[in-house]
């Protein structure tokens, strides 16, 4: 039949999206995994080379006579977190966000956990923790400021011992003030202050007590030692990224850098740079309107290996006497978009929001989250928002469904005709189908009409999907029962009964309700149309809807949940248009034809 086509055509297109899904994102995700755990098996150590000494020529950024330190402290082999926090002194940070510590060697911001934020669902879970020293392994992450030069001394660097005060704290309302110096004349007062979410801002104040001009250059530098923990997944970048004036958004893969080694944009005069995982970042912004800074990603496996993302400004020149000053930032935290727009709008930070990745169809994702972030507030359930999402969208959508599925119920009206035309014209191919085709002009009809709902569904699909594994705001978001984070899959599973059996189930097999729903409802779907004459496709009509359970069951739940939903509507207004046109509603004919095909 004509319509079986069109259905088998929309089949074969969402079958095409699943498989992508299938070839794109798990197989990705369980490679990247193996590659993670075969690089941490290693724990190499390598000695500290300090700021302001010589390095390896083929890291210095071209027309610079400084370099950033490339080089890092040796692993404490077995040295818990805790061991080596008690290591060196501290200030200690409190913000209604954030908790940790600033290390006074190299200033360094090496201790953060993310108040807000728990490594499970329970929330008498351990919070995250973003960055760690870098003496205790796989898990040293850390970012900081210094200074190169030349013929200057010692510049405050990895290893610079900073002076402050006993008893200081770091809050939003309390900013601490640190100062080194470097022996020849030079005095670095630094100024950490923070607000109540993740950015922090500093402030350095150079002056010159010496009797010649000094050039500074300053540095930033973030650096980790391992890959995330959760591996990456192609609809999602984890990496090295920054925006650079008008060179764009620049993205730099982990696998990619440690092939490339060193990749160098060109120097700007505004945007930052850092790194990013899947719900937390790491960015650093250089001082704005004091000349271009020269961006590097870098990667190195000799020694202890590492990943680094830094910059190199240009030199500020301090005269005798003379005070300079200038401000850079770092932000470490939660990617929540209200937070990453607000930095762009109120501190003038070039494209800040582009460290969220919206993807390729960021005009359909970013509009998704809006209209979601917008009904939660109203609703104060991300679930119950994917719901009304989709009825909006049925609704705006509803004159391209209405007359799809009008076009299939007069399909079904004339049916007997081109049964009628096929057995007449069976041996002339041509001919059927130009009687065909006159028949559908005729009658007004849309052959293609059934396959329209399926393709405006796709991008809806890919742009709620990617609005559920990439915003945080969707992290361990409860629906109702026992869906407890609508960004992870239905926990439940029909093969173990749904917990009452006490055992743990592979994979393939974690089928919980939500997916079960899903297939039923799309099954219900399907067999609102007549079944097909050709076994083949018969066979194709009765096992799509269990094929589509197995794979739809490792999906986020919300997205499991907006396809079910959308089935339960597409299921109403198909039978409400049919009635209406007065095509028959072959549901109960076709599952009274399974049932006896199944007695048989």
């Amino acid at each position: 039949m004509e319509n079986s086509r069109n259905f088998l055509i929309a089949m074969a297109l969402s079958i095409a999206v699943l498989i992508g899904w299938q070839f794109f994102v798990i197989h990705p995700r369980s490679e990247a995994q193996r590659q993670l755990e075969q690089s941490q098996q290693a724990t190499l150590q390598t000695p500290t080379t300090p700021a302001g000494t010589a390095q390896d020529p083929a890291v210095s950024p071209a027309g610079r006579e400084s370099v950033v330190p490339t080089s890092q402290t040796p692993e404490v082999t077995g040295q818990t977190r805790d061991a080596a926090l008690a290591t060196n002194p501290r200030i200690p940070i409190d913000t209604p966000a954030v908790y940790g510590s600033i290390n006074l060697q190299g200033a360094r911001l090496d201790d953060l956990r993310l108040k807000g934020y728990h490594e499970t669902v329970d929330d008498n879970s351990p919070t995250i923790v973003l960055l760690s020293p870098e003496t205790i392994g796989k898990d040293g992450y850390f970012a900081e400021f210094g200074y190169s030069g030349q013929n200057l001394g010692t510049l405050p660097g990895p290893q610079t011992l900073w002076q402050a005060d006993a008893g200081q704290t770091l809050t939003p309302s309390t900013p601490v003030t640190l100062t080194a110096t470097n022996g020849q004349g030079l005095t670095f007062t630094r100024t950490i202050s923070v607000d109540d979410k993740f950015m922090f801002t500093v402030e350095d104040q150079v002056s010159n007590t010496g009797g010649a001009a000094a050039s500074v250059a300053p540095y930033g530098r973030v650096v980790r030692f391992s890959k995330p923990e959760v591996a990456s997944a192609y609809v999602l970048f984890e990496g090295l990224l920054g925006v650079f004036g008008d060179q764009g958004l620049q993205e730099v893969k982990y696998h990619n850098i440690e092939e490339d080694k060193l990749v160098s944009p060109t120097p700007s005069a505004a945007g930052w740079i850092g790194m990013t995982d899947k719900y937390w970042a790491t960015a650093l912004v250089p001082a704005q309107g004091q000349g271009t800074f020269q961006p590097n990603f870098r990667y190195s496996a000799e020694g202890r290996p590492f990943y680094q993302s830094d910059y190199l400004a240009q030199g500020l020149t301090v005269e005798p006497g003379a005070t300079v000053t200038t401000s850079s930032r770092v932000f470490a935290g939660a990617k929540v978009v209200d937070v990453i727009n607000g930095y762009e709008d109120t501190l003038g930070i070039h494209n800040f929001g582009l460290l969220i990745d919206w993807g390729w169809f960021k005009f359909i994702t970013r509009p998704m989250f809006w209209a979601i972030d917008h009904l939660y507030t109203l609703t104060g359930n991300f679930g119950v928002a994917i719901l009304l999402i989709t009825v909006i969208l049925k609704l705006f959508f509803f004159p391209l469904a209405s007359k799809s599925y009008k076009s299939m119920a007069k399909m079904k009206t004339v049916q007997p005709k081109l049964t009628e035309l096929r057995e007449k014209y069976a041996d002339d191919r041509a001919k059927q189908q130009q009687e065909m085709m006159r028949i559908y002009k005729e009658e007004k009809i849309n052959p293609a009409a059934g396959c329209w709902p399926v393709l405006v569904q796709i991008p809806v699909f890919f742009a709620l999907y990617k609005v559920l594994y990439i915003t945080i705001e969707m992290r361990h978001a409860p629906f109702f029962g026992w869906i407890h984070d609508l960004a992870a899959p239905d926990p439940t599973s029909l093969f173990n009964l749904f917990g009452l059996i006490p055992i743990t189930l592979p994979h393939l097999l974690m089928v919980g309700v939500w997916p079960l729903l899903m297939g039923i409802t799309m099954f219900i779907q399907m067999r609102l149309n007549p079944t097909p004459p050709d076994p083949a496709q018969q066979m194709v009509f009765t096992w799509m809807p269990v094929i589509f359970t197995f794979m739809m069951a490792s999906f986020p739940a919300g997205l499991v949940i907006y396809w079910t939903w959308n089935n339960t509507l597409s299921i109403t207004q198909q039978t409400i248009i049919m009635k209406r046109h007065g095509a028959k509603i072959e549901l109960w004919d076709n599952l009274r034809g399974m049932f006896r095909k199944s007695k048989a």
